[in-house]
């Protein structure tokens, strides 16, 4: 009898969240950016231009003109947040969860987020309140929460993380294949994904350690066979264009680089115009490869 009681109250508890999810309006992006502090710090505004502005800097073939009214709508959502990096997306609890899911203590917010979840005019935000951040529940991963059959249904997913792994997955292949093959494991099978190691750093220490993550990294998405597209955000390029390049990041008063690990703005927009051709590749192979489910 019990145990029909707690089947009774699950069902029950589950009919109610998914009609509270109607009833709130919400309407899940149709492309989904995540990422960490970069898109707080600079390239956040770049990464929702560029993709609201798809057909622009990628144009396509009239076969990818085609594909592309799949995302006809062009809902981006662009969500950064603080000293998160993959794990912190796949973990059920711990201190990679909580990344995501605790309160900052300092300023009481912790993400930076853009386009269609935000129109408040105050890019930042808390994990957790409000109906467009509710990746929170006990026992479950944010990936697990976020991508629920009533909420978050992206056609698109980009992944941009790097640095705050980047010790562990330069140090261990092993780590780096563990964590890609539980993202793989979350993400919604068939979805349309690309992955992209963010920019490199103003120090060449951090950017040569990060450089050895990536290639762990790449290595992991191919032995895992995974559904997403790998792209390298430190490639020969962009590594000139932002190393040594205090113009790229943030400087005190006597113009010396005070924060080397976030390229600006500015560094963002350049960024992406060495990585065009990448970016516009990988999304277009994504969909093309996907369009027997996104054309249903």
């Amino acid at each position: 009898m019990l145990k029909n009681l707690l089947r009774g109250l699950t069902l029950a508890t589950l009919m109610t969240t998914a009609a509270n999810a109607q009833d709130s309006g919400f309407e899940s992006p149709t492309i989904l950016i995540l990422g960490d502090s970069q898109i707080s710090f600079g390239s956040g505004p770049v990464f929702l231009e560029f993709f609201e502005n798809i057909k622009s800097h990628c144009p396509p073939s009239a076969k990818q003109a085609k594909n592309l009214e799949a995302l006809a709508d062009m809902k981006v959502a662009v969500i950064g947040v603080r000293s998160t990096s993959l794990p912190s997306w796949t973990s059920t609890m711990g201190r990679a969860k909580g990344a995501i899911c605790d309160v900052d203590p300092k300023w009481q917010v912790n993400a930076g987020t853009y386009g269609f979840i935000n129109t408040t005019g105050n890019k930042y935000k808390q994990i957790g309140r409000g109906e467009n951040y509710q990746f929170c529940a006990k026992n479950k991963s944010a990936f697990e929460v976020m991508f629920r059959s009533d909420y978050y249904d992206p056609k698109l997913i980009l992944l941009s993380f790097l640095g705050n792994s980047a010790k562990t997955w330069a140090n261990d292949y092993k780590k780096a294949l563990r964590d890609v093959r539980k993202m793989n494991a979350q993400l919604p099978a068939g979805t349309p994904c690309i992955f992209m190691t963010t920019a490199p750093s103003y120090s060449k220490k951090i950017t040569d350690l990060r450089i050895k993550a990536q290639a762990n990294l790449e290595r992991a998405f191919v032995e895992s066979g995974s559904q997403c597209s790998f792209i390298k955000g430190a490639t020969p390029e962009t590594v000139a264009a932002n190393q040594g390049n205090r113009h790229y990041f943030r400087v005190n008063k006597s113009g010396k680089v005070k924060d080397p690990f976030h390229p600006n703005t500015k560094a963002a927009e350049n960024f992406f115009m060495i990585a065009m051709d990448d970016i516009c590749t990988a999304v277009y192979d994504q969909i093309d490869a996907a369009m027997p489910a996104l054309g249903k």
